[in-house]
């Protein structure tokens, strides 16, 4: 129930500052080009502040309620993933033909039989799941993870016994409880344990997961982890996971080194969803670059400089303190998002070479013709907030911008006024888990379905055009 409000208020709050959302830099870039003069670091602020507040409220007092309640309630691993009826132990006896053979030599054989082998448990410790090439022992447990129905397979091709012995004699309840006694103290070796550990992680926007199965990308070989389950929309996917296309919003449970599993989940473009311990020097490098960004918001704000170099400057600084390795540069760039804009800038300015925007705000304008100004404000807000439920809140700016100033300037008013309306509604896409990243990635975690989110997001965008409409015309008069 929490994650949604807490992505809407994040969303929310991005529209304070010129910084907070894509949007309000590209309407900013926009109106600089115009006029010579682009808005500044708190233009944003009188409006986006009130609207701010007023959303921020409604989502805590009365949106939250509108949201559908997880009736499984499930909310640790192992109640979401249900690990113990598909992960098994199987026992390598005396003799076994296993025996000397390495991990990576039974990968092949069950990969065919839909199952996938974690690991060795050997004297009641996990061995390291990269590891392939440790030769097998007697009396090593295999983790196979399967289902029911694969696991016999797959047992079967190992030609090993079933993990629960079968016998003709009916146990007595002491022996009932002393098995299930012994599986409780190895459940820990099944799942983690003190050579490996066990993490929650989910996937985020623009990372090298998406669009790509774990088979492409040997995440085993690779990154020495195991993929060991995974949920979608909080529904625990029970097919080949090698063959599981990835999507921003999925739940990953990952398996690895306790040492470097962390950094691993991070290099994948993964959030971990579990508290993480902070090393001091990592909390010594956070005041570092938060002075670093103040500085730069400062130099801004008095004037000092443009806010691209401003912002490029704290870049470099960063990279000269190690606040940011140098190699993590690449990766921190959300390419899909400077790609979208590359074709879509080229786009907008066709459109306005082409004569298209002036067509449009033509046809607009002929539509409110007689009425008063504030009706086309009013329909370039919401038309801008229902595109940006559809497409990239990015992109919504730059084609709605040069439409919302043609259409100020077929009716003579002050496009500023038209432009703030572009830069908030781009920014206030919930009806949606596609129009924001912060929705995206919270469906996987919070359990949301696509029809989840106009529940409150409805009523909410409903609010928002109530409340921007004055407060853009007290703000940044049409005349």
């Amino acid at each position: 129930v929490l994650l949604m409000p807490l992505a809407f208020g994040s969303i929310l709050g991005g529209l304070v500052t010129l910084i907070g959302t894509p949007p309000n830099i590209i309407i900013a870039s926009i109106r600089e080009q115009m006029t010579g003069q682009a808005f500044s670091m708190f233009d944003f602020t009188p409006v986006g502040g009130v609207i701010a507040v007023t959303g921020i409220a409604f989502v805590a007092l009365v949106g939250w309620r509108l949201i559908p309640h997880d009736s499984d309630g499930r909310t640790t691993a192992s109640e979401l993933f249900d690990m113990e009826n598909y992960v098994t132990m199987a026992k390598i006896p005396e003799d076994h033909e296993l025996i000397g053979k390495e991990l990576r030599e039974l990968d092949d054989l069950v990969r065919e039989q839909d199952a996938v082998i974690l690991g060795i448990s050997r004297n009641d410790h996990r061995i390291d799941p990269a590891a392939r090439r440790r030769p097998l022992r007697q009396d090593d447990l295999l983790l196979i993870e399967a289902g029911p129905d694969a696991l016999n397979a797959c047992l079967s091709v190992l030609n090993l016994r079933p993990p629960v012995p079968q016998s003709d004699e009916e146990e007595s309840p002491e022996q009932t409880d002393s098995d299930a006694e012994e599986a409780r103290k190895r459940r820990p070796v099944l799942l983690g344990g003190t050579d490996v550990a066990i993490a929650e992680a989910v996937v985020q926007p623009g990372s090298r997961l998406s669009g790509r199965t774990s088979n492409e990308l040997n995440l085993r070989s690779t990154y020495g982890i195991n993929l060991l389950a995974i949920a979608r929309q909080g529904n625990p996917f029970r097919g080949r996971l090698g063959a599981f296309r990835f999507r921003t919003g999925d739940v990953l449970l990952i398996e690895g080194e306790p040492s470097r599993l962390n950094q691993i989940i991070s290099s994948l473009g993964c959030l971990p969803l579990a508290e993480r311990p902070i090393q001091g020097s990592k909390i010594h490098m956070a005041w570092l670059s938060m002075a670093v960004f103040g500085a730069a918001i400062a130099a801004t704000t008095m004037g000092l400089v443009s806010f691209p170099i401003a912002l490029a400057i704290a870049v470099v600084a960063m990279v000269m303190t190690d606040i940011v390795p140098v190699r993590e540069l690449y990766d921190g760039i959300d390419w899909s998002v400077v790609v979208l804009l590359g074709a879509m800038i080229p786009v907008g300015q066709a459109m306005q070479d082409t004569g298209t925007t002036t067509v449009i705000a033509e046809a607009l304008s002929g539509l409110v013709a007689g009425y008063p100004a504030v009706i086309a404000l009013t329909i370039v807000l919401v038309l801008t907030m229902s595109l940006s439920d559809i497409i990239n809140n990015a992109a919504t700016a730059v084609v709605m911008a040069p439409v919302a100033v043609g259409i100020a300037t077929q009716l003579n008013v002050n496009a500023d006024c038209f432009l703030m309306a572009v830069a908030i509604g781009a920014s206030c896409a919930f009806l949606t888990p596609i129009g924001h990243q912060n929705n995206a990635l919270i469906m996987g975690p919070g359990g949301y379905k696509f029809g989840d989110y106009w529940r409150m997001g409805l009523p909410l965008e409903i609010l928002i055009v109530v409340v921007a409409i004055p407060m853009l015309l007290w703000i940044w008069p049409l005349t």
